[in-house]
C-alpha cells in the first residue's frame, strides 16, 4: 500500500432540533482508511424523552466506545483474506462485537451513574440497573472500512446508505418493518445485542468497493415526506460530490442539515465517507494491468 494516499474524503456535522434543550445526537469520523488506520464512522441519536434524561450523555457513550471497538476489529483485519480468518471475522463481527458494544456501554452509562447519582430521590430505594440505563437510552449506527474489508452494525432508527462503485443505492441495514411511531430499538434495551443488525462485506477488489457511505440519524430521513426523498437526497449528494468534490459538500452541508431539522423538528446528524476519485481509478489500473 502506498503510504500517505488519502483513501476516503470524509465530513459530518449535526444540528440540534428547534425547542430542543440539547442536542441528544454525537458523532465520530476517525482514521484514514488504511490497513493500519482503518476509518471508522458512527452517528448516535440519544431517544430524548424525559424517561430518557441523559441520552445525550449515552449516545456520546455509545459514539465513543464503538469507535474503539471498530478501529481495533478494523487494525485485526488487515490479513483477513488468510485462509479462515475471514470466517473467524465474520462470525466475531455478528455475534461478539454486539455483545462486547453493548457491554462497554452499559458499563460507561453505569459507570457515570455511580459517579453523578441524582439527589431528587432523596431517600427513594436504589434504581435497578434497568432503570438506570434507560436514562441514557441512545440509538447508534457504526461502520468501520479497511481496504479489504466494510462492516457496519445498527441498532434503532437511523440510516445507513451506501452508493456503489456503478451508482447503484443500497440500504443494507433497513429492517424489514419501519418502526412505528417513536418506537425503535435502543442500547438500554434488556438484551440489546440481539437487535443489533449487520452488515458485512468483504472487498476483495477494492476498485469495486463502494464509492459513498453516508449514516444519518432519523432526523434527516423524517424531514421527507417519503423513502424516495431520502434516496433522492443520498443521489443528489452523491452527484454533488463527483462534480464538486468534499470542500464543496462540506461547506453546506451545516445548512441542508439546518434545513432538514426545521421540517424534522428533531436533531439531524449526518456523517460521509467518499472514495477519492483518483484511488478509484489508479485501484482500477493495477487491477487491469
Amino acid at each position: 500500500m502506498t503510504l500517505g494516499v488519502r483513501r476516503w474524503d470524509t465530513m459530518g456535522d449535526s444540528v440540534q432540533g428547534v425547542g430542543k434543550r440539547c442536542n441528544q445526537d454525537w458523532w465520530a469520523c476517525e482514521g484514514t482508511g488504511a490497513g493500519d488506520e482503518p476509518l471508522v464512522l458512527a452517528v448516535a441519536d440519544g431517544h430524548g424523552s424525559a424517561v430518557h434524561a441523559r441520552s445525550e450523555l449515552g449516545a456520546r457513550f455509545a459514539v465513543d466506545r464503538f469507535v474503539g471497538l471498530a478501529a481495533a476489529f478494523g487494525r485485526a483485519a488487515r490479513d483477513c483474506h488468510e485462509p479462515g480468518r475471514l470466517a473467524r471475522l465474520m462470525a466475531y463481527a455478528r455475534d461478539d462485537f454486539p455483545r462486547a458494544l453493548v457491554h462497554e456501554w452499559r458499563s460507561a452509562a453505569l459507570g457515570h451513574w455511580d459517579r453523578h447519582r441524582s439527589v431528587a430521590d432523596g431517600d427513594a430505594p436504589e434504581p435497578e440497573a434497568g432503570e438506570k440505563l434507560l436514562l441514557y437510552g441512545t440509538t447508534l449506527i457504526g461502520a468501520v472500512l479497511t481496504p479489504w474489508l466494510f462492516v457496519a452494525w445498527q441498532i434503532g432508527d437511523g440510516d445507513l446508505a451506501v452508493v456503489e462503485h456503478d451508482g447503484e443505492l443500497l440500504r443494507p441495514l433497513a429492517p424489514a418493518e419501519e418502526d412505528l411511531g417513536d418506537e425503535t430499538e435502543s442500547l438500554c434495551g434488556a438484551q440489546a445485542w440481539r437487535a443489533v443488525r449487520t452488515h458485512w462485506a468483504p472487498l476483495f477488489d477494492e476498485a469495486r468497493g463502494p464509492r459513498l457511505v453516508v449514516l444519518s440519524t432519523d432526523g434527516l430521513s423524517k424531514s421527507f415526506a417519503s423513502a424516495d426523498g431520502y434516496r433522492e437526497f443520498v443521489v443528489g449528494l452523491d452527484d454533488r460530490l463527483t462534480d464538486e468534490g468534499a470542500d464543496g459538500v462540506r461547506a453546506v452541508l451545516p445548512e441542508w442539515l439546518r434545513h432538514a431539522s426545521r421540517y424534522s423538528g428533531d436533531d439531524t446528524t449526518l456523517v460521509a465517507a467518499l472514495r477519492p476519485e483518483h484511488l478509484a481509478l489508479e485501484t482500477e489500473q493495477k487491477t487491469e494491468s
